[in-house]
C-alpha cells in the first residue's frame, strides 16, 4: 500500500527544497508525475495509522505556508 502526497506551494512560504528535506525525514520519497512524494507501507495501515501519519506531515510542514493532500491506495 502507498500513500501519495501532493504539495501546493506559496510564494510567501518556505522554500521547496526545505519542504522536501522535511518530508524526506519522515520517510517519504520524492517522485515525478501526478504526485510529488510517496510513502510505501510495509503492511496495510488502518485509519488511525493514516491519520497519525497525516498529523506527522502537518507538523513537519507547519509554518511553511504550504497546502498538501494525501491519497492512500
Amino acid at each position: 500500500m502507498k500513500t501519495y502526497l501532493s504539495i501546493i506551494f506559496s510564494s510567501e512560504g518556505g522554500k521547496p527544497s526545505e519542504v522536501k528535506s522535511r518530508l524526506l525525514e519522515l520517510g517519504l520519497k520524492a517522485v515525478k508525475g501526478s504526485y510529488d512524494f510517496v510513502y510505501e507501507w510495509d503492511r496495510e495501515p488502518d485509519i488511525d495509522t493514516l491519520l497519525w501519519f497525516a498529523d506527522r506531515i502537518q507538523s513537519a510542514l507547519k509554518g511553511m505556508d504550504v497546502m498538501f493532500s494525501i491519497e492512500t491506495v
